[in-house]
């Protein structure tokens, strides 16, 4: 996750409104602006575009365009040309304003012993990263848990987010002050215990036993044991993997992804929240602290789930910020693209990690527990996706899509086509160097991918100049080999047994990737085949299932709507030049 080009937050006052361009007055529409810390009146035009909106923020406040999103109703305003009306906003509604914020804050400390210094830290670090950042400066302490920071007299815990202290101070400079603790250390665990990992809760609360499984260090597979007493484990922290199906054997890169994501939980170190995205993503790092390993995102901390960190509002109806995707689903949706991302020909690594045809990280299913996640009720385990934290240059958005190689690009596209997905944007490509010193591209964030409709695909690649090539015969031959149903039953060995609208997306999606490179497609007219142009015109795919579903019978069988949706697609692609 890149967290270049971000911009701070200025908190707008309350009875501010934000100017209005030219205008024509019947036209005109007060909508609320919900902005961290504050709701503001703004008057736009329905005949407005989201980037004009979006650019009158900047304009008004210095949000970058590229660092915002705009969510009404439950649904983000992600088509930059479509229309202000054509979204359904309308007078009195609140748009909420979702932007990154500014990763440098200047911190000032003075220890007890009279010492001052000022250094930088990004804000989505936490306090205890200040800590350690302290004891590797070597600033005369010693221990981190002998040292307590204070702000404004106030103790801080570890855990509490720079961004936090920030909100509520508008100094340029915090002044954190380091006194020694007084709590008493606590004897060292066993390290034969600190590889216990809780692995379910008895379904009757008011047993005393809980199922434990130990994971090995270096291990293939995971171990189970009987019965112990829940108060030997009684843990504040652990992390375990999601195995729904005991046949489904895990990876031994997501084994060795889980054992130092938990070496750097038991040491102490606090999971990072990013500032970035509209849900809950959080950093973990490695033993010693010292570089990120992985990206958990907790499903009750999606967008539009109930402990959303970001304010937005919860879902009433179940559905996610995108068309068709179901809020708690993410985390399946991240999974899923990583376990569909098949391998093909020559063995293919980024920083010695192997990966599949398109670039997806490592990723898998995890329960993990501790305090540093949003928990307005009490501290409780999480379920969420677990990805491997890839090094990287910063994002697509970062640069001209110009230096990025074909292949590279292709590759995303293949990927985002076969999935539908509906959340592909610069920002969500990584770019790496490779040992050629040609860029990579890494796909992240696939939490609305395979949705039950196809009405929100988006690729921003999709104006790209690469697009417009043709496929290379390496990657037709990928292409050729993947089969829907091959796919719909690897998800299901895997535990996610794929609903019927979501597995009709991926045979058609699937079914179209395929036809369309057998007549010599470039991604580009695959890609406006299955995008919209604005969101109140239907794309040629929706049109094409459409079609199809008044050509079959009530009650049909699913193999003869997918015979009838390839007959009304063979005829429509014939049409195309």
């Amino acid at each position: 996750m890149s967290s270049a080009g971000v911009i701070a937050i200025s908190p707008l006052s309350d009875d501010s409104v934000l100017p209005l361009g030219p205008v024509c007055n019947q036209e005109e529409i007060m909508i609320q602006l919900a902005i961290p810390g504050s709701v503001v009146p703004m008057r736009v035009l329905e005949s407005d575009s989201i980037e004009s909106v979006k650019l009158r923020i900047q304009s008004y406040k210095g949000f970058v365009v590229k660092n915002q999103k705009l969510v009404c109703g439950g649904r983000e305003l992600s088509r930059s040309n479509s229309l202000v009306k054509d979204y359904g906003v309308g007078d009195g509604n609140v748009v909420h304003l979702v932007v990154r914020i500014s990763d440098l804050q200047v911190i000032n400390v003075k220890t007890s012993c009279g010492k001052e210094f000022t250094f930088h830290v990004e804000k989505n670090h936490d306090v205890g990263y200040v800590k350690r950042k302290l004891i590797k400066g070597k600033k005369g302490l010693k221990d981190i848990d002998e040292q307590e920071i204070l702000f404004k007299g106030h103790k801080l815990e570890d855990e509490r987010l720079i961004n936090d202290i920030c909100k509520n101070n508008n100094d340029a400079v915090i002044q954190l002050v380091v006194r020694k603790s007084a709590k008493i250390r606590p004897k060292p665990v066993d390290k034969n215990f600190e590889l216990s990992i809780v692995a379910s809760q008895s379904k009757d609360s008011e047993k005393d036993d809980i199922a434990v499984r130990e994971l090995r260090n270096g291990a293939h597979g995971i171990e189970y044991y009987g019965l112990v007493p829940k108060e030997a484990l009684n843990r504040s922290v652990w992390l375990e993997p999601v195995i729904v199906n005991p046949k489904a054997s895990l990876p031994t890169v997501v084994l060795d992804l889980i054992n130092s994501t938990y070496d750097g939980l038991i040491k102490g170190n606090y999971p990072i929240r990013s500032s970035e995205g509209t849900g809950g993503a959080y950093f973990m790092t490695n033993a010693s602290g010292s570089k990120y390993i992985s990206v958990f995102k907790p499903i009750d901390e999606e967008p539009k789930a109930v402990n959303n960190p970001r304010g937005l509002p919860v879902s009433t109806d179940g559905e996610g910020l995108k068309k068709g995707t179901t809020v708690g689903e993410g985390a399946l949706r991240e999974v899923a693209a990583y376990l569909l991302d098949h391998p093909r020909g020559e063995r293919r690594s980024i920083s010695g990690v192997d990966i599949g045809f398109s670039g997806v990280p490592p990723t898998f299913l995890a329960a993990c527990l501790h305090k540093g996640f949003n928990h307005p009720d009490g501290v409780k385990e999480k379920i969420g996706s677990l990805q491997m934290f890839m090094e990287n240059n910063g994002s697509c958005e970062d640069m001209g899509p110009g230096a990025f190689p074909v292949d590279e690009v292709h590759k995303i596209s293949v990927l985002d086509i076969r999935m539908a997905n509906a959340d592909r944007h610069a920002g969500n490509i990584l770019v790496s160097k490779g040992q050629d010193g040609q860029f990579v591209l890494i796909p992240i964030d696939h939490g609305y991918c395979l949705p039950t409709s196809f009405e929100d695909c988006t690729f921003d690649w999709l104006y790209w100049p690469q697009a417009r090539k043709p496929f290379t015969p390496e990657t037709l031959d990928y292409i050729k080999s993947l089969d829907a149903e091959e796919d719909i039953a690897l998800l299901n060995f895997y535990g996610w047994n794929l609903p019927s609208e979501c597995a009709r997306t991926l045979r058609i999606s699937t079914m179209l990737l395929k036809k369309g490179v057998e007549k010599g497609f470039t991604p580009f007219i695959i890609g406006n085949i299955m995008c919209r142009e604005n969101i109140n015109k239907k794309s040629v795919i929706e049109e094409i299932v459409e079609e199809a579903e008044d050509l079959v019978l009530p009650g049909c069988s699913e193999a003869a709507f997918i015979e009838a949706v390839s007959q009304v697609m063979d005829r429509r692609l014939d049409l195309i030049v």
